[in-house]
């Protein structure tokens, strides 16, 4: 039975990771400190180690592990935190990533490590959307900065020691599981606003576009970038994938969405601009579409229809 580790498994993305690798016959482990992530979201087949990245604790189980796969989703993945304390995000993000790829190194073992990255902050305000994989790179968050760091060191990695690994540069990802404080959510938000009979809060006009996917589609592009031959190792963007829909959607689209899944008719209210926020941000997903054979399969309506059946059925427990 192939194994594979998982680390940030308790969180939104991740437990739908390791649902998914435990559902393709994966013998599953499971890292995560619990600093964001939830115990209920813990698939019960998978074996648990509540351990931060940072730790000997944790090198030593991927050095001893001989995992055929690691997807590295831990991390610190507030843009506004790693602002107010950038050491801290390097400390977890970089640090916490290398501690990873040197207990692979030390293993022997050919573990194929997966990276959840970022297509949304990671290409800056300077290109014209939709972003491909070769578009110049200039981020202004230390978190993206972070996200770009880790993605040259996995390159250096592959060329000087030969590891095997790739980078997935996700869109904004919304699905069952989000926390709509923790990870802030627009999708989560308005979610439990609709719940709690409150006005869904948007900033500015409302048009600035993001690229929302599905986190089961997210899910599978992880699995597809375990298992699926990858190109020859190479330059930094050689085995970065764009995961999105190739859609640019508006905060207001997303509002107007949620009223209709949700047949609700709570009021969209407008607050004033955030400085420094992104006006558009979308991505090219072709390359994943042709190396890796993977495409999003729910739409918006659908994949906003499920979301928002799911907090319904978790109502006394959604934030508002």
């Amino acid at each position: 039975m192939p194994r594979a580790l998982v680390t940030g498994g308790a969180g939104f993305i991740g437990s739908h990771v390791a649902d998914l690798f435990l559902d393709k016959g994966f013998q599953v482990e499971i890292v995560d400190n619990l600093s964001t992530g939830k115990r209920e979201n813990i698939p019960h087949k998978a074996n648990f180690h509540e351990i931060g990245v940072n730790t000997p604790e944790f090198a030593r189980l991927v050095r001893e592990g001989m995992f055929d796969a690691i997807a590295h989703l831990a991390g610190q993945i507030d843009v506004r935190k790693s602002v107010a304390d950038p050491v801290n995000d390097a400390t977890i993000n970089i640090l916490g990533t290398l501690n990873l790829m040197e207990s692979v190194r030390a293993s022997g073992a050919k573990t194929r490590v997966v990276f959840t990255s970022t297509g949304g902050v990671l290409y800056g305000d300077f290109n014209t959307p939709p972003n491909a994989e070769i578009y110049p790179k200039d981020p202004e968050s230390p978190y993206a900065i972070a996200k770009l760091s880790i993605e040259y060191y996995l390159a250096y990695y592959g060329r000087v020691h030969g590891l095997d690994a790739v980078a997935l540069r996700f869109g904004n990802v919304y699905g069952p599981r989000q926390d709509p404080h923790g990870e802030a959510g627009v999708v989560a938000i308005f979610c439990g606003r609709i719940l709690n009979n409150r006005p869904l809060t948007v900033f500015g006009d409302g048009l600035q576009t993001r690229d929302y996917v599905y986190v089961g589609d997210v899910a599978r592009a992880a699995w597809m970038g375990a298992t699926k031959p990858l190109p020859e190792k190479a330059r930094l963007d050689a085995r970065a994938f764009n995961i999105g829909t190739g859609v640019g959607t508006s905060v207001l689209q997303i509002a107007k969405c949620l009223q209709e899944a949700a047949d609700s008719d709570v009021p969209i209210e407008f607050a004033p601009h955030r400085p420094g926020e992104q006006q558009e941000s979308f991505v090219n997903v072709d390359k994943a579409r042709v190396a890796l054979g993977w495409s999003p399969e729910v739409n918006l309506m659908q994949g906003l229809a499920t979301t928002y059946k799911w907090f319904a059925g978790r109502v006394s427990h959604t934030p508002a």
